[in-house]
């Protein structure tokens, strides 16, 4: 299971990078103006040496520069005296998050199951507009840098859009990575939710990877999102870990 969850952390990395980003002692630094915890936060990638009082000082300093929350992931694989020692420093836990898997060759998608759902395999200008509508991001600097972050991602995309009347309403992005391939963005218009759309826009992204190569899927869920977390195991997702973000 740690061989698993080290490999789906790597993944995680390369899906999804920060705007400016700095290695510090088998840490890594991310920046993004604080668009998501994710882009923002302080990750552990390998052997330390430094003391732990002695970083966390030396992350603080670098995120009140960058004028954000200092924030830290934990995780399974996280050094076991890091997240009792933020909590003595006055840090709390935010943004608890279920990391689930599933085996693609457990599953079936049938045609109907995605039928309307529109792949490209690009992140298109008009695909991160309609991301941005629908999370309603009005932030001027999330706007401008966002796009660039997408740009970053090293690794192949498919793209997921369902549209209804010539309006884009729903929105999924797949990323393949190994013979992985990881479901995010997955939005849909409020007005239009409980129709069957998030479950579209997966099955296909799903379908998709497999054509790709894909053997295997992960997401990322936050924990009391109870509604998409029912979603996610009726397709057949299964909770692997849990990771959360220590705030000060």
């Amino acid at each position: 299971m740690t061989s698993q969850i080290k490999t789906i952390e790597d993944l995680s990395l390369n899906a999804w990078p920060s705007h400016q980003m700095q290695v510090y002692d088998g840490w890594i630094l991310r920046f993004s103006h604080f668009y998501t915890h994710r882009t923002n936060s302080v990750e552990e990638l390998g052997l330390s040496i430094l003391p732990l009082e002695e970083k966390i000082s030396y992350c603080e300093e670098v995120y009140t520069r960058w004028k954000t929350p200092s924030i830290f992931k934990i995780t399974p694989l996280s050094n076991p005296s890091l997240d009792p020692l933020l909590e003595n420093r006055g840090y709390h836990i935010e943004h608890t998050t279920d990391v689930m898997t599933l085996n693609l060759n457990d599953i079936i998608i049938e045609e109907t199951q995605t039928k309307n759902v529109h792949t490209e395999k690009e992140i298109s200008h008009n695909w991160i507009q309609t991301l941005f509508r629908l999370k309603n991001t009005t932030n001027e600097t999330h706007r401008k840098i966002v796009p660039s972050m997408y740009a970053a991602i090293p690794k192949d995309v498919i793209s997921a859009t369902i549209i209804y009347e010539e309006t884009p309403i729903a929105t999924g992005l797949g990323i393949l990575d190994r013979d992985y391939i990881g479901i995010y963005a997955i939005h849909v218009d409020e007005a239009f939710r409980r129709n069957g759309y998030a479950s579209a826009i997966v099955s296909s992204l799903l379908k998709e990877g497999k054509k790709a190569g894909a053997t295997k899927a992960y997401l990322q869920v936050v924990s009391d999102n109870h509604s998409a977390k029912h979603l996610y195991r009726k397709i057949g997702f299964r909770k692997l870990y849990s990771y959360w973000f220590r705030v000060k």
